[in-house]
């Protein structure tokens, strides 16, 4: 894979997160349209001004509800916070993936795309009414449930497999210093052996997810209505 820098939106210093960044330059992405980051409850009050500053006024938590931890500090009135939690939890491919992976490689994306779509598409819809201003969106660590949506927008906005592949890695860089103070094992290894250990890579598990999804059909044909297709192009693309 050749390398790929960030685009013009970038990465961004919020302090309190680690793995922020917004998807701007990213194929068609606009600048200042969404944001991908980990779960942004160790933020201090300079880093909500920063959000605030950056234009974000809505974040969309992809966790389960399970998962929520109160933040640090209160959020800005003006933000507003959804929930559109994206694992299928209770079913049988939940149970299915927590044995293989955990949920917690980019194996399970094909499978989630075609099995279960329909939280995908709420975390979309989501997104493209969401109100005037940025939208963050975030699982915990920002890898895998973000990644997946990241996915789906960066492809819609005809982003390249190698752009996805170099975004989608970066968590790996950016929340290291993070699980090595809590003691965990290296991500990135773990995820390169288990997916070795099925003849496949990161690289390829991702392009080829990306090479199975066919802009916009797949939102269309799983429910995603033609006036919300037209205002997530509006707020996403340039």
């Amino acid at each position: 894979m050749r390398p790929v820098t960030m685009g013009d939106g970038g990465e961004l210093s919020w302090d309190g997160c680690v793995n922020v960044r917004d998807l701007g330059g990213l194929g068609r992405v606009r600048p200042g349209a969404v944001v991908r980051m980990e779960a942004p409850t160790r933020l201090g009050e300079s880093g909500w001004t920063a959000v605030w500053d950056h234009g974000v006024r809505t974040v969309i938590d992809l966790r389960d509800a399970g998962e929520r931890v109160p933040d640090r500090v209160p959020r800005p009135s003006g933000i507003t916070t959804v929930h559109c939690p994206l694992d299928p939890v209770g079913t049988p491919f939940h149970a299915r993936w927590s044995s293989i992976d955990n949920l917690a490689t980019p194996l399970y994306y094909p499978a989630m795309l075609v099995e279960h779509p329909e939280p995908v598409i709420t975390a979309v819809r989501m997104i493209a009414d969401a109100a005037p201003g940025c939208v963050a969106f975030h699982c915990a660590g920002g890898k895998d449930r973000t990644g997946l949506v990241a996915l789906v927008l960066l492809t819609l906005a005809e982003a390249t497999p190698d752009e996805i592949v170099a975004d989608y890695l970066l968590t790996y860089d950016r929340m290291k210093p993070l699980y090595d103070e809590l003691g965990h094992p290296d991500q990135l290894s773990g995820v390169t052996k288990l997916l070795a250990a099925r003849g496949t890579t990161i690289e390829a598990s991702l392009t080829s997810t990306v090479a199975s999804l066919t802009m916009p059909d797949f939102l269309l044909d799983n429910g995603l209505p033609a006036v919300e297709l037209d205002a997530l192009r509006a707020r996403l693309l340039r």
